[in-house]
């Protein structure tokens, strides 16, 4: 048998084992996200191709951090041309020196050998960034590094069979393949069946190295490679953020939220595969900012190292391949007993840090002695702690290159500690309780709704009853109508509308809290009891146009009550009318403002809604007004922490992250801290009184701005109704 049969019969037998190891990978975990809640993947895969394309192949999320994405690019497109170059490789091995018929050939080679120049700079940069920029986000060790010496062998191993291939056929140098022809010019003089040897070696070097890291991909982060345009392509369609209904009538269901990990539907599983372990969610979050628990990053990869090893129980089915490799003895679970909280003034360092979350889940998160069907989700694998930190910012999810979700996923772990088992932290609960009795979380009185427009000098603000050819509702939500300082945005955009001649109305005390924090805190069945209630009043009014002030219930309204039944009713926030009243001309800001103003983008506002351009615009276009931007603003502005109903509930670790906040927007020393949402005005006027700062920066809503450049200086003053204080 000759050398060259051998070669191939060796070559089919590894190539086999290394294909067959790589399905059984694949193949078992696939099992494991089966588990999950099913869904119609070809209904979520509809209309997905622009997006698909812009980020998969444009790289669009990744270019967010400029260094890192063109590093990226430079890889992913580099891997596209070289497999290309490694099925050329195999052939030359297999057929004695004979490629494949490629148009261009020699420009080709010359295009592989300046692509693996470029991958091993990225790589470079990539190590760098690692170890020695030490990005905090980024993870340290030997499991995140080995693909740097995969890809590193890889392209030495593509050069030196170029290089003796060279040799070996007696090729010239060539200016289409500089790199393998110096290398060549090194082993000038070795015989032509020497140089064939070499090849071969590094020949079989190259297969081997590219099947193992085809093996090595599905069991490790690397698996993003084949799961992260999976999860693109099959991502949600509806409007950002937008929660699942919950089906409360349903007499078969066993239990509501996420009590285990099977809870979790197959779309939200195949996140945890996608996980590519980045970071830059964690970079963005509020709560890592300032020294909570939880850790965007960490609360997938928890959840996928769970998913996995009870998977592996249920199907019987192992993860890893070969399996002798990978022996484990035990499984991941959490270990709070000796460090429960994290120390923020030990490790305090610049307004933000999340190397103490960092920190805290590195030691919290360790192979033990306990079966993963023995485990409880919440509390062996998630602490509620965590769960109730998140703000619902959606920080994470605009910066996650692999479009993960991770907001639905606690809203879900919520709805089962809310609704399964009546948990539910202590302020938390008591606004909950003062909602469903009173319509408001203060627990005031639901027929002081109105009492807001007792005075707006001579101004009425008529009810539904009043106007009934009102054109605009406007829906005041529970921060506008009972807290005072809220109050004044809405005489204040009230006075507006009046000025402007559009018709509004207002419910007055038919109104009820919208819904969205109930709903956020977990609490579906007094949302959906609310929304229903809402909608009917709708319905009665025959309401075809709502604006309000405050974006959590804007984007509730807007979002999420369609599904709910509210259909042909346009949701405006008050800015987009606001601005657009300044172009037609309705309004004119005429005084000057002479202020020194940086605007905090409202989550719920700008990442639910796409809102950034027309609170600015309105801005620009009052005289005097000179506009600073924060170093973190639109897309990556950083959450005022009220959202997902922390503003009912007191921060106790950490630092506080609207003090935060209040830092970051002092940094550009404005004079005021601009707003479009009562809780983040609530928000920024408590951080300007912690830092002293009340005095010589104040906190104000667009809609106040405004009304000061249209009527005067000298905004009209309104009675204070003592018994309506609120303490927050």
């Amino acid at each position: 048998m000759s050398w060259q049969m051998i070669n191939f019969i060796l070559f089919l037998a590894v190539t086999g084992y290394g294909l067959y190891l790589f399905y059984k990978v694949v193949y078992h975990r696939y099992l494991y996200l089966k588990l999950g809640a099913p869904v119609d993947f070809r209904q979520l895969g509809e209309g997905r191709l622009t997006e698909f394309l812009s980020q998969v192949f444009g790289q669009k999320k990744l270019l967010k951090d400029p260094k890192s994405g063109i590093m990226h690019i430079m890889i992913f497109y580099g891997f596209i041309i070289l497999q290309l170059g490694a099925l050329d490789l195999i052939v030359k091995g297999l057929t004695v020196g004979k490629h494949l018929p490629i148009p261009g050939y020699d420009a080709f080679g010359l295009m592989q050998e300046v692509t693996v120049v470029l991958i091993l700079v990225a790589m470079g940069y990539a190590t760098y960034r690692r170890y020695g920029e030490k990005l905090t986000r980024l993870k340290k060790g030997w499991k995140p590094s080995i693909v740097v010496f995969f890809i590193f062998f890889l392209m030495l191993s593509v050069v030196l069979s170029l290089s003796f291939e060279r040799l070996w056929l007696d090729l010239e140098f060539s200016g289409y393949a500089p790199i393998s022809s110096i290398v060549a010019l090194v082993f000038t003089g070795i015989s032509s069946s020497t140089a064939y040897g070499w090849f071969i070696g590094f020949w079989w070097m190259h297969l081997l190295i590219l099947l193992s890291f085809l093996v090595y991909v599905p069991q490790s982060k690397h698996f993003h490679i084949i799961t992260a345009p999976l999860n693109i392509w099959f991502r949600r369609s509806e409007p950002v953020g937008k929660l699942t209904k919950l089906d409360l009538e349903d007499e078969e269901a066993e239990s509501f939220g996420v009590g285990q990990i099977e809870d979790f539907s197959q779309k939200q599983m195949l996140d945890f595969y996608a996980c590519v372990e980045c970071g830059r969610c964690t970079d963005v979050c509020p709560a890592s900012n300032t020294g909570k628990v939880l850790s965007p990053m960490h609360l997938i990869t928890k959840l996928r190292d769970h998913m996995v090893e009870k998977g592996t129980v249920i199907t019987s089915k192992s993860p890893w391949a070969p399996q002798y490799l990978f022996t484990t003895s035990g499984n991941h679970a959490l270990v709070t007993e000796e460090k429960e909280s994290i120390d923020w003034q030990a490790n305090d360092s610049g307004i933000t840090n999340i190397s103490p979350t960092l920190d805290w889940h590195k030691s919290t998160w360790t192979i033990q002695n306990k079966k993963p069907e023995e485990m409880e989700l919440i509390g062996d694998v998630i602490t509620e702690e965590e769960i109730w930190s998140c703000t619902t910012c959606r920080n994470c999810e605009d910066q996650c290159p692999v479009s993960n979700e991770h907001v639905d996923k606690i809203i879900d772990l919520r709805r089962h500690l809310v609704l399964m088992q009546g948990n539910v932290p202590h302020e938390g609960q008591r606004a909950l309780q003062n909602i469903e009795r009173q319509g408001n979380p203060w627990g005031l009185n639901r027929n002081d709704r109105a009492a807001w427009t007792g005075d707006i000098g001579g101004i009425k603000v008529p009810t539904v009853k009043e106007n009934p050819h009102f054109e605009y509702l406007f829906f005041v939500g529970s921060m506008g109508s009972f807290d005072l300082r809220s109050r004044s945005i809405s005489r204040a955009f009230a006075r507006l509308l009046n000025e402007s001649g559009i018709s509004f109305a207002i419910l007055g005390n038919e109104e009820k809290n919208s819904g969205d924090t109930p709903r956020r805190m977990g609490n579906e069945m007094l949302f959906q009891q609310l929304c229903s209630d809402n909608i009917k009043i709708f319905q009665k009014y025959n309401v075809r146009k709502i604006v309000t002030a405050c974006p959590h219930t804007f984007n509730t309204l807007k979002n999420e009550y369609p599904e709910f039944g509210l259909e042909g009713v346009e949701v405006v926030h008050h800015t987009q009318l606001l601005d657009q009243l300044i172009q037609a001309g309705k309004l004119k800001p005429r005084y000057e403002v002479k202020e020194r103003i940086t605007y905090h983008d409202s989550c719920y506002l700008g990442r639910y809604n796409n809102v950034y351009d027309e609170p600015r615009n309105i801005l620009r276009a009052i005289p005097g007004v000179e506009l600073a931007e924060m170093k973190r603003t639109r897309e990556n502005g950083m959450c005022c922490g009220a959202g997902g109903g922390m503003m009912w509930m007191e921060e106790t670790a950490g630092k506080r992250v609207n003090l935060a906040r209040t830092e970051q927007a002092l940094e550009v020393n404005p004079t005021v801290i601009s707003s479009a949402c009562p809780y983040c005005l609530t928000m920024m006027e408590d951080g300007t009184k912690m830092k002293e700062v009340e005095d010589r920066v104040k906190a104000k809503d667009i809609a106040e701005i405004l009304e000061q450049s249209v009527f005067g200086d000298h905004p009209i003053r309104f009675k204070q109704v003592s018994e309506l204080e609120v303490t927050r």
